[in-house]
């Protein structure tokens, strides 16, 4: 048996929607693997109850078929499904890192996110790469067309993860189809930033570059009280905050000695208005990590 664990993503980062993903050190999702006459799946953990078994539809199955490696498959959600932060991706990305080394495939880290975003397509309709590839090779993810860049990178960040759910589906009906000149450029300069403040490990420079004026403001509309946590996370020292993924979860950059302050802050906010949530105070970390055992 082999164990994988993959870390929860947060992709767009507000100006890089599609494009832009970064692993979380916390949460995470496990998943085990052994070899078997056709694939098997449980799911136990966070939100299983909502997540299918049945290989056709997990996001899994899809990754075994396409690597046709046939496994019991053993899942431990510790990322909420509908949370925005990539939890159909850490399952994807751990079960191909598994069964590529269970099978030994040969595979590449890189060669294996289009198999990995092969699952995303059962829950996104599309096989965007955007959350798998931080998840498989972690630090900050630039996915093109042409392939994907990846940049270590060690950037305190607080996500905040309100008890309600938003679809992926539902949050790409939502992203227009058409944008301002002006809007544009602004949003090419904060991408431009965000990926200067990546290099330098500068969480000033990241947050400048979350704002956007084109995706962000449309989705916003789908979580209840994010413009009051988005100030209240700004008042306790914030440097950016954004929408992560699709949402509800909500991510903040910061300077470390900031974060308790942010996540409560996040926290009481949300608490205002009688919704329950929970805050992870962690930082850009690293991808997938296998273990033999």
């Amino acid at each position: 048996m082999l164990t994988v664990r993959a870390p929860a993503t947060s992709a767009n980062l507000g100006s890089g929607f599609d494009v832009f993903g970064v692993a979380l050190g916390t949460p995470a999702d496990v998943v085990r693997v052994e070899r078997a006459p056709e694939t098997r799946i449980s799911v136990t953990g966070a939100g299983s109850q909502y997540i299918p078994e049945d290989p056709e539809q997990n996001t899994v199955g899809a990754v075994a078929d396409a690597l046709d490696a046939p496994a019991h498959i053993k899942i431990d959600k510790g990322v909420r499904p509908s949370s925005g932060l990539g939890s159909s991706a850490a399952s994807a990305a751990a079960a191909a890192v598994a069964l590529n080394a269970l099978y030994d495939r040969g595979l590449s880290r890189k060669e294996l996110v289009p198999i990995a975003a092969e699952g995303e397509a059962l829950v996104s309709g599309e096989a965007h790469a955007d959350n798998v590839a931080p998840s498989l090779l972690g630090g900050f993810t630039v996915v093109t067309d042409d392939g994907v860049t990846q940049l270590d990178a060690s950037i305190p960040v607080v996500a905040c993860l309100p008890e309600m759910s938003v679809s992926t589906r539902d949050a790409r009906e939502v992203v227009p189809d058409s944008a301002a000149l002006e809007d544009v450029v602004d949003t090419v300069g904060n991408a431009a930033t965000l990926t200067v403040g990546m290099t330098r490990d500068d969480p000033d420079l990241v947050g400048r570059g979350m704002e956007d004026a084109i995706v962000t403001p449309e989705r916003t509309a789908l979580i209840d009280g994010y413009d009051r946590v988005r100030d209240a996370a700004l008042e306790a020292g914030a440097t950016g905050v954004t929408v992560s993924g699709a949402g509800p979860g909500i991510l903040a950059a910061c300077h470390r000695p900031d974060q308790g302050a942010i996540a409560g802050a996040m926290i009481d906010a949300f608490d205002a208005l009688g919704i329950e949530s929970r805050a992870y105070q962690t930082r850009i970390g690293e991808g997938a990590t296998l273990y033999r055992d």
